[in-house]
This record gives C-alpha cells, structure tokens and sequence, in this order.
C-alpha cells in the first residue's frame, strides 16, 4: 500500500492497516477482569482492533507466567499486574514503556514507574472488615493495635500471605504499621490470641465471616474497602452491611502494560489508553468494585453509596516490596512454627 492511499484511510485504522501490525491483540489478565458487555466491541468498531481476552488464575498467576515468557510473550497487553507484584515484573523486563494518552487525569501517587512501563488503571483498597453486631461485649476495633487484643484476635480472620494476595497486603500493611521492629510481635500476639489463618479469601469470607455465604462466627476478617459496596448492593432489601476499619487500608493499584516482544506494540498502546478513557473507566467500579483512577471518571452513586473513603491508606515502595517479600513471608511462616 502506497503513502499516498494509507493517507487515505481512517485514523483509527492506521495502526492495524497501515503500520503493518496484527489487528487482532491479546489481553492476558486475570479471572477478575470484568467489563459490561460491548465495551471492547466498542474499542473494535472504533479502532478496527480486536481484543481477545484471556484469563489465566490470580494475578500472582499472570505476572509468573508473564515473567517466565518475558521477550516472547503470549500476548501483547497485561493486565492486572499491581503493587504487590510490580517490581518483580519490572525487574524482570516484562514490559516496554508507553506514555499513555489521558495520563495526566492521573494523580501521581499511582503512578508507582517513572519510566511508564506500566499504565495505573484502577486502586482498591484491602481492609479489615467487620460486623460491630456480632462482636459481643467486645469494643469495635479502632486501630491496627487493637486486633491484637484477645477478645479481638479470637473473633478474627485474615489468609497466607503466601497463597492469597489480600492475605499478602495485609501483611505489608501490618510492616507498613509497625516496622521491622514491630510487626512481628503484632502477628505473635494476634497467633497467640486466637487468630484464624486460611489459604484463601474465599474460605475466608464466606465459611468464617458472619457476613459471608454461607457465613460462619467470626465478625472481623481481612477482605476489601469495596465488600461493604458488595453487601449494600445484593444484599436484599434491608442489607447488613459491616464497617472497615480505614487505619487498616492497604492500597491495591493494578496496571496495564505492554508486553516486551509483541508485534502490534502501537495497538496494544490505544488498547491501554482505551482502558484509561474516561467512558471505560466509569464502568470499572460496578464491573470490577475497584476504583477508577481516572479523575474525569465518573463513579455510580450505588457504588460510593455504601464506601468508606480511605483518606491514608498505608502504603510501601514497590521496591522496598520487591526486595524483601521473600524474606518477610518466610519469616512469618517461621513464626506460625514457633
């Protein structure tokens, strides 16, 4: 095709049609990526691209298989990488850098890669939930501090931080709180008082949980900021629906980024701008129950209906993550055989 006819052709085609690049991309993510039906039907009848969407487990999941394939991926967009697992990836050479279009609606604390390999498209927070009705005589927890508390510890749950990602921010959340010098003994207590530990969130929730399904006895267990939104919005005409403890919010920001060796590097670009466009963007909190991170998004009023603002969550440097998430995680499995 001559210079003279690709002038010719739409600008939404010119990538796919004229760049020389596939006009069928792949996004890898994980098995919670949710959009309403038509929203990437949307980005195909306007760009001429197709997505095809594959999910394969858990995040942790999709970023191992992605740092295992790094330089010759299985698709060309990610997402559902975030915080917890960021350096890992970026060490790894996972992504190339791509200054996003829409970037600048973008506050900066989310973005966490001065180099742009990765795009933030939504933020969640994991926080300690619990139902002040079913926690007896005992006062509702008003710091981190307090769950050590015995009558508090014995009415907790919370997961492994080795198989569970909400298990994993909480306990960045706890070194975040007390430090090196600190955190250990807070887990020491909360064992020594009674805590449940489980695999999962799952069994978590919903076989511990008061408020899960089918539900069980404790009234505090470590989930999301948005499993109160969940419970207002499907939880019947008069829902229960718990508190958060804010002091206890650990940040949770995904990206999206391209992947290192892909042909269709520009597509798989206006694929992630896409993502960030305020109309998609607006549909992440109902699909997803995360938050845009785009602030030309607008948030449904059913979704900020039941949501606590988390005005300080707690937070650590991806790097700081990177460098000692090993180490941290076998000492608390060491503490768990003291």
């Amino acid at each position: 095709m001559g210079p003279k006819l690709c002038i010719l052709v739409g600008a939404a085609m010119l990538a796919a049609s004229c760049g020389g690049e596939p006009d069928t991309i792949v996004l890898l993510t994980h098995e919670s990526f949710v959009l309403p039906n038509g929203t990437l039907d949307t980005f195909t009848q306007d760009t001429g691209i197709t997505v095809e969407v594959v999910q394969g487990g858990d995040a942790g999941t999709i970023v191992a298989n992605a740092i295992a394939t790094a330089g010759d991926p299985v698709g060309d967009v990610l997402f559902g990488v975030d915080n917890l697992l960021l350096q890992r990836a970026l060490d790894a050479d996972v992504f190339v850098a791509h200054t996003a279009e829409g970037l600048d609606d973008v506050p900066d604390r989310v973005k966490l890669d001065e180099q742009k390999r990765v795009t933030p498209i939504d933020s969640g927070y994991v926080c300690v939930n619990f139902r002040p009705d079913a926690l007896g005589d005992a006062s509702p927890p008003q710091s981190l501090d307090d769950l050590r508390r015995p009558e508090l510890a014995a009415r907790f749950v919370t997961q492994n931080p080795e198989s569970s990602t909400p298990g994993l921010a909480f306990l960045f959340a706890t070194i975040a709180e007390f430090g090196e010098d600190g955190w250990q003994d807070f887990w020491r207590d909360l064992r020594d008082n009674g805590v449940v530990i489980t695999a999962g969130w799952s069994e978590a929730y919903n076989n511990y949980y008061v408020g899960g399904d089918p539900g069980g006895e404790r009234a505090i267990v470590n989930s999301y900021a948005s499993s109160p939104v969940f419970e207002g919005l499907f939880g019947g005409e008069e829902p229960m629906v718990s508190s958060i403890l804010a002091e206890s919010c650990f940040e949770q920001i995904e990206f999206a980024g391209i992947l290192a060796g892909t042909d269709a590097e520009e597509n798989a670009g206006r694929l992630i701008e896409y993502l960030l466009s305020p109309p998609v963007q607006s549909e992440i909190p109902l699909s997803m129950f995360v938050e845009p991170v785009n602030q030309r998004a607008v948030i449904p009023e059913e979704f900020t209906r039941y949501a606590t603002p988390i005005v300080a969550p707690l937070a650590l440097d991806p790097a700081v993550i990177g460098a000692n998430q090993a180490r941290w995680t076998q000492e608390w499995l060491e503490l768990f055989r003291e």
